[in-house]
């Protein structure tokens, strides 16, 4: 593995005075190193990676950074101006320019090093010696790790101007002006922090309080720098403040996941991030402070406060991503090192996950048309040819077409996104063309999946082979594509596409022949997958096998009534716990209570996740009850022939269902039933409680339940 850093891409005396020429400078040296090839063309990637977020950091450091197809491997340049150059940063200008340069391809042990020079810039003493250094090949060992700095004099980081110390170490300098009687700018979080421990103000040496657990998350659009460096200065600060922090780096060199004890235990949440925050879910249900990876570099003391005064205050926060994700206590993820059975799952569920707002948005706009036009409205013309603005029956023909429209990226979307969730960025383009073969030969959802798969397995195939370092920069935008595309579309095309083709076909004539017995029993099962994790992935399984049969442009009958019955189970278990906080309210906490008036609108609104603050509370109780209701909707839906074109919506879309009195019938039934067992548990085990609180002394909270249970309650 080459040199980050040698001496001549070391510049002591850098004299640009913009952070264009900066870049110029620095780059020009790569170039003659060897490591850019196209000095203009990264300098490009330079510019765009700066326009998303200004790469300044306080105490005077600049970090221009990119990842460009123009790289050949990872490289660092370095310069030092006397004059300063503007990067944005919120303390002025920096005299530190460092250049970070990785290959499009860039392997996990070169991302690594970049990652851990990241750390090092929240390192007083690394910055001061990079200040100090009289030698390039000084600064470069430096960089390397291959010298260490020398410890900070005493006195030096209060000596040190504002401009040049960091986020954490200017919150350390204003925990010391506080306890010297000084005034400290960060005083309103100091006051926040103080607030929200009034117990371990009270806490005696005998009575020893259990550190403060806080999970973060930090992400950067690149992955190279801010991700690590917010990382350090959280943690940093949580060691200063006497809190237990850990941090999940998403970035270029990939993440390990937290473990799921780790998260479970944890009082609060931060989330430092400028890309979305993957498998976030996992989070739901925590105090949570959510932020721009910046404030975890600039800011980790206010963040730790306001994270410490929202657990004080019970604030909790939303199930992640409404009805497209969420996540029951029993779908927790595991440690690293999953079995393939487990990683199947998450893969599949990656593609469904990006599909379902396709799904939602694309059938409601093609309900609302056929509420407006009717369902003839889908033999209409085009629009483009033919649009008239007084006619009713023309929007209805614009919603139709523009609902259609979204209908066929479902397939494709899913085969990508599962190839996505295989293979990252690379797995797109094979999953995506897979996709769009699996519908134009008609192989619908099921060869959809099977594109996926093979088009992420593929994809890590290739990325199995060495490649020469010349040629590591064009595999993900030109070899890797060009290669899994074809032997995809080959795949699809004139190997297993047919047979798909033909099993989706016979599994269309089995769905339209059910009738009887056999149609309640597949409504049954539809509505115990619906209610059994609750927004999970079981629960995800039987809305994408719903939706994958009516995204065709004539779905059957059987598939319109699958839907009906998948969407009245799902409204079924938030319905039943806001009716049972209704009439039974001193069996559920207050916060409950809350939530239960909540759970009205999810419910009706075919949001499932609603449920599942009370059982992650009561998970014993609830989800069994939620099963049993949702068994009992989905076999009368069936039962009663009711049939639902629009993938979502809730009661919003009665309009447009077969049979709509006898559906919400069914609903009712479910949600009585589900609503009876939760009551007739919950009451069960207050008089035992209250039999136990008797004979131990105990005393009893509000609700029927000790206090440190109605504390667990909550807490969960």
């Amino acid at each position: 593995m080459s040199e980050l850093i040698t001496a001549d891409l070391v510049d002591l005396d850098l004299s640009a005075d913009t952070k264009e020429a900066a870049a110029r400078s620095l780059a020009e040296r790569m170039v003659a190193a060897g490591r850019v090839t196209d000095l203009d063309g990264f300098l490009a990637d330079v510019a765009a990676r700066e326009e998303q977020m200004p790469t300044g950091l306080d105490g005077g450091i600049g970090i221009p950074h990119c990842r460009s197809a123009h790289v050949t491997e990872p490289t660092l340049a370095f310069g030092r101006s006397v004059a300063r150059i503007d990067f944005g940063a919120a303390d002025g200008p920096a005299d530190l320019i460092f250049l970070i340069a990785a290959p499009a391809g860039a392997d996990s042990d070169h991302l690594t090093i970049l990652s851990s020079l990241a750390r090092q810039l929240m390192n007083a003493d690394f910055t001061d010696a990079l200040r100090s250094a009289d030698r390039p090949e000084r600064v470069a060992a430096l960089i390397r790790g291959e010298e260490q700095s020398a410890p900070a004099a005493e006195g030096t980081g209060a000596e040190r101007t504002g401009a040049e110390r960091t986020g954490a170490e200017e919150s350390a300098a204003a925990g010391e002006s506080a306890a010297a009687g000084e005034p400290a700018a960060a005083e309103p979080a100091a006051a926040e922090l103080a607030a929200a421990e009034p117990a371990a103000a009270e806490a005696t040496d005998s009575e020893p309080v259990a550190p403060f657990r806080i999970v973060a998350v930090t992400s950067c659009p690149t992955g190279i720098a801010h991700t690590y460096m917010a990382a350090e200065s959280l943690e940093n600060a949580g060691r200063e403040a006497g809190v237990e922090l850990v941090v999940e780096t998403q970035g270029s060199a990939g993440f390990d996941k937290l473990p799921a004890a780790t998260i479970a235990a944890a009082d609060a949440v931060i989330f430092a991030h400028d890309v979305e925050v993957r498998d976030k879910a996992r989070f739901a249900g925590k105090p949570t402070v959510d932020v721009g990876v910046k404030a975890g570099i600039n800011r980790p003391v206010e963040l730790i406060a306001e994270a410490r005064g929202k657990a004080a205050r019970g604030e909790v926060g939303a199930p992640a991503d409404g009805a497209a994700g969420g996540s029951a206590p029993m779908d927790q993820d595991g440690p690293a090192g999953d079995g393939f059975g487990t990683r199947l799952r998450k893969w599949l569920m990656t593609g469904v996950s990006y599909m379902v707002p396709f799904v939602a948005a694309g059938g409601l706009l093609i309900a609302l048309a056929f509420a407006i036009g009717g369902y003839e409205i889908a033999g209409a013309k085009s629009v483009a040819d033919h649009f008239v603005w007084a006619e009713s029956s023309s929007w209805a023909a614009l919603l139709f077409q523009i609902g259609s429209a979204a209908f066929t990226f479902l397939v494709p979307v899913l085969a990508g996104y599962i190839a996505y969730g295989m293979a990252d960025r690379p797995g797109l383009v094979p999953g995506f063309v897979g996709g769009y073969i699996a519908t134009t030969i008609k192989a619908g959802f099921l060869g959809g999946l099977v594109a996926g798969l093979i088009a992420g397995a593929v994809v890590m195939g290739i990325q199995r082979f060495k490649v020469p370092a010349a040629l590591r920069g064009i595999m993900p935008v030109v070899v890797i594509p060009l290669i899994s595309s074809a032997i995809v579309g080959v795949l699809m095309f004139v190997v297993i596409g047919k047979p798909i083709a033909s099993a989706q076909e016979a599994m269309t004539d089995w769905l339209n022949g059910l009738s009887g017995a056999n149609a309640i029993g597949l409504g049954v099962l539809l509505g115990l997958m619906m209610c059994f994790d609750l927004g999970g992935p079981v629960n995800k399984v039987a809305y994408a096998f719903a939706t994958g049969g009516i995204a065709v442009s004539d779905p059957s009958t059987g598939s319109l009534k699958i839907m009906a019955a998948v969407m009245a189970a799902g409204m079924v278990p938030p319905l039943a716990l806001a009716l049972a906080t209704t009439v039974r309210g001193r069996l559920f906490t207050k916060t409950e209570r809350e939530n239960g008036k909540a759970a009205w609108v999810l419910g009706a609104s075919f949001i499932t996740e609603g449920a599942i603050p009370f059982a992650a509370a009561d998970p014993l109780r609830v989800i069994p009850s939620s099963m049993v209701g949702g068994a009992v909707t989905g076999a009368l839906s069936m039962a009663f022939d009711c049939t639902l074109r629009a993938p979502h919506g809730g009661i919003f879309v009665v309009p447009l269902i077969g049979q709509p009195f006898l559906y919400l019938l069914a609903i009712v039934a479910g949600t009585v039933v589900s609503a009876g067992l939760v009551v007739f548990l919950k009451g069960l085990r207050k008089t035992a409680e209250a039999e136990g609180t008797g004979q131990a002394g105990g005393k009893a909270a509000p609700g029927g339940t000790t206090e440190d249970e109605s504390k667990v309650a909550v807490a969960a």
